[in-house]
């Protein structure tokens, strides 16, 4: 045999769209038996983010419904992204993949001891009909803060990979690397680490059509959400054991129809898991209301939640996270995750007083209040008005005929420029780019695995004699 024809389909950032799924079953059904009834290979994988707690299902179960889901269509392997990484404990990232039919690949993942977990593998040898043998290397985003604070050891890709390719290079005609490190990294990964013949990529939620080509590299990813499934197909010739003739596609999901059998299984399942999201908090007496553009009882309500959990002078959070206001009656862990379904932490940050003050002032601006946001966990759609528990202010119009703020006092205190305080407030700030200063803070503390919705409940059920 001097050539032979291979396909490899893959996933990325589902990020639990499971109104897609049913068509990407059909898809990845109808190509693979397509390409195995003109006797070529195929190989499909995912590359990270399946899951993500926004969807009540995965928050139901803690990804394993994703997992369950992922069965249906034999992945020959997939890694994980810091939706599974870091959204959820390490204890339920231990049980995540236990009925999993597909090996999971994470090279750059340990326990605080140094070991893998028993439910990975840095790789996988695969050995292919056509006597080519495959293998395929995982790694995920190494957002160490959080990893740390789950009791997880958390690798630079780069010291590894080396190492690892070399190891695998030596065992396979073919090396593969599932990269949920995202596309500059993927880039960057190509230019320094030789003897990776394919990068299928994630993360960054890139859409490359025809693919990337870097220093012998072929680099592919396919968006985000199910809309595309990524294929990559080629010819491989064994006698000079290299790629010829590639072609990447991302292929539009809705173009395929739903799989019904996989429609009526999320139908099941959505009823064996509703039990869990019926469960009821607490019965309120009275509503807490929520506004985006000025203060309101259930931000304030949360700021305090946030303050008191991380034990700080200062609670700080954007009203934006609150989707909803809590009405009179029955509030069960469904309403909680409607509300507030962003997979975001509470954190501590120690700032001085000139920076507490700079925040509060930008914060309060119309540019930030009304300022849309994606990512970084944030599943809402605008910033909101930044609301506080510690800090108290006055707001005039001048005669420019703007709002300015003023007397702003810290627990009743003149603020300190050089002092330094602690300040609660989610991890998003911590990390993004929103409040530079913000992110450059020394020390940081992030309290996980609770997310914010957890903190509600928690101070919910606290206060339950005053509501």
């Amino acid at each position: 045999m001097s050539s032979s024809i291979i396909h490899i389909l893959h996933t990325n950032d589902l990020h639990s769209r499971l109104e897609q799924w049913p068509k990407i079953v059909s898809l990845l059904t109808e190509k693979r038996k397509s390409f195995e009834q003109n006797g070529e290979s195929v190989l499909v994988f995912d590359i990270g983010d399946h899951a993500d707690r926004v969807h009540p299902l995965t928050e139901a179960s803690l990804g394993k419904v994703n997992v369950l889901l992922m069965n249906e269509v034999s992945y020959n392997a997939v890694t994980i992204g810091n939706n599974e990484g870091i959204t959820i404990s390490k204890q339920a990232l231990n049980e995540l993949y236990d009925d999993a039919n597909f090996p999971v690949l994470v090279a750059n993942l340990f326990d605080q001891s140094g070991k893998r977990p028993g439910w990975l593998k840095p790789y996988e040898i695969m050995k292919l009909p056509n006597d080519l043998t495959v293998g395929v290397i995982g790694m995920t985003i190494p957002f160490r803060p959080f990893y740390d604070a789950l009791d997880w050891n958390i690798e630079d890709p780069f010291a590894l990979l080396p190492t690892i390719v070399k190891e695998v290079r030596e065992q396979a005609d073919l090396v593969i690397l599932l990269s949920h490190l995202g596309l500059n990294l993927d880039e960057e990964v190509a230019k320094q680490i030789d003897d990776i013949d394919i990068i299928l990529g994630g993360h960054t939620h890139d859409v490359l059509e025809e693919g990337l080509y870097i220093n012998n590299t072929i680099i592919h990813q396919a968006g985000k959400f199910g809309t595309y499934v990524g294929e990559l197909s080629f010819s491989y010739d064994h006698q000079n054991k290299q790629i010829l003739n590639y072609q990447a596609k991302c292929l539009h999901v809705n173009e395929y129809p739903a799989c019904k059998q996989t429609v009526e299984k999320i139908t099941t399942i959505s009823q064996q898991k509703q039990p869990i999201l019926d469960e009821e908090i607490l019965s309120l007496t009275k509503q807490l209301p929520i506004s985006w553009d000025k203060p309101s009882p259930f931000a304030s309500f949360l700021a305090t939640a946030v303050k008191e959990w991380c034990r700080a002078e200062v609670g700080m959070i954007n009203s934006g996270l609150l989707l909803e206001g809590l009405k009179v009656g029955a509030v069960t862990r469904a309403d909680l995750h409607r509300i507030c379904p962003h997979p975001i932490n509470p954190c501590k940050l120690e700032i001085s007083g000139k920076v507490l003050k700079e925040t509060i002032l930008y914060s309060l601006s119309e540019k930030m209040v009304f300022k849309e946001i994606r990512g970084f966990g944030f599943r809402g759609s605008v910033m909101g008005i930044m609301v506080f528990d510690g800090v108290t202010y006055e707001e005039k119009k001048l005669n420019d005929g703007l709002s300015h703020i003023t007397n702003i006092k810290i627990n009743g205190n003149e603020i300190e420029p050089d002092r330094v305080y602690k300040v609660a407030t989610i991890d998003m700030f911590a990390f993004a780019h929103f409040y530079p200063a913000l992110v450059e803070a020394k020390v940081k503390k992030y309290y996980m695995p609770e997310l914010l919705r957890d903190l509600i409940a928690w101070k919910l059920q606290e206060s339950a004699s005053d509501l």
